[in-house]
């Protein structure tokens, strides 16, 4: 199971959840819904989509049968970003007992509204992609309540995958679901694993936000000392690789650089070595870093270093990506003569008109920077 909840923003790959702001309700309002539960039954309001005719409205789960039962929203970005995929998983087990059901909590008129209009993911309308699929609403949230509350679940998208025997089998983001799906329609899914693993993740959660709480104050010594605690705690488990990665990123960002924490990210770019895009990706988030003001001492120039190693075999479309992000750290780090050079580079192996003009922008901002300091030292 992929964690979607990562330390900050500032070295998150991506925050994919939409946090919902609903009521809590009490633990008495609500039967807890875990791994190995019985999915409960479904008291849908409206069914909107019912891929083209092949399905039927759903109540009880039948026996022999996988469900995605799903909860999206019209003004949730991610869940609009998974709307591709979750046709094509649809598509692909068409036939094969599987039907996929998402569920809003939002009016008849608001979901209309979303159909009529035009997906540029995919060229086609929201009614034109749904159609594969069981798109519904249920304005009374009862399904909500039993599902998303049930199971503790406070962002969207999310889903719920019901097994041939009628039981909860994974719980996590969509796009996360192609490999549990097909475990559970080959009779190959290790429910008890994953139930152990989800406990793991939803323990590192809460773990992970008092480690924000920490870095966001500035308390890097402490979050660090947390981190350790976390990493031995997890030690043998699929966790601890994280935590390793949580620890050294917290000893980043607060400019606590030894040679320990300069060993590890060198171990990393060679690990990178050969992987443009993630090399890029590193150099990035150092680029945050340092804007944040921290010390990175000499890993800059050997990140810039990576990268310019990058740029020989890269194929065409990650040269702007490589030069403009090279281009940025140079920027950070007082070359701002060679963040020029790196940000034209950046424009002339661009092959889009329109990144080439925005680009551009950058360009004249660094120009600018230059002759600011050229002036200065006169």
């Amino acid at each position: 199971m992929k964690t979607r909840l990562l330390l900050m923003a500032s070295f998150a790959t991506a925050l994919c959840f939409t946090t919902l702001e609903r009521p809590r309700l009490s633990a008495q309002d609500v039967k807890e819904l875990k791994i190995g539960s019985k999915a409960p039954d479904l008291a849908i309001e409206h069914w909107l989509q019912d891929g083209n005719g092949f399905f039927k409205p759903v109540t009880q789960f039948e026996k022999g049968k996988v469900y995605v039962v799903e909860f999206w929203a019209t003004w949730c970005g991610p869940c609009i970003q998974s709307m591709p995929h979750l046709a094509e998983l649809q598509n692909k087990y068409r036939g094969e007992g599987v039907q996929i059901i998402s569920v809003s909590n939002e009016t008849v008129e608001e979901v209309k509204d979303l159909l009529g209009k035009q997906n540029e993911q995919v060229g086609k309308s929201f009614g034109e992609l749904t159609s594969a699929w069981c798109l519904t609403t249920d304005p009374d949230g009862s399904v909500y309540k039993d599902y998303m509350d049930a199971a503790k679940q406070g962002g969207i998208p999310t889903a719920f995958l019901v097994g041939k025997t009628s039981q909860i089998e994974w719980i996590g983001h969509p796009m996360d679901m192609d490999a549990p799906l097909e475990a559970v329609v080959n009779d190959s899914w290790d429910r008890e694993s994953f139930q152990k693993e989800m406990v793991l993740q939803q323990q590192l959660q809460a773990n992970m936000q008092k480690v924000s709480m920490l870095a966001g104050s500035g308390k890097f010594g402490e979050a660090v000392k947390l981190a350790e605690e976390q990493l031995k705690a997890t030690e043998g488990t699929p966790l601890e690789a994280q935590w390793i990665g949580i620890k050294y990123q917290l000893k980043l960002m607060g400019g606590m650089i030894d040679e320990d924490v300069l060993g590890h990210f060198r171990e990393r770019l060679t690990e990178m070595k050969g992987d443009g895009y993630a090399v890029g990706q590193f150099a990035y988030t150092l680029y945050g870093q340092i804007k944040q003001g921290a010390d990175v001492g000499v890993l800059a120039d050997e990140t810039l270093a990576a990268l310019q190693g990058e740029v020989a075999g890269a194929e065409e479309d990650m040269l702007p990506l490589l030069f403009n992000t090279m281009a940025l750290l140079k920027s950070e780090t007082g070359d701002l003569a060679g963040a020029v050079d790196a940000q034209q580079a950046a424009i002339d192996s661009s092959p889009d008109e329109r990144v080439k003009k925005r680009l551009s922008t950058l360009l004249e901002d660094l120009k600018s920077k230059l002759e600011q300091s050229q002036e200065s030292t006169k």
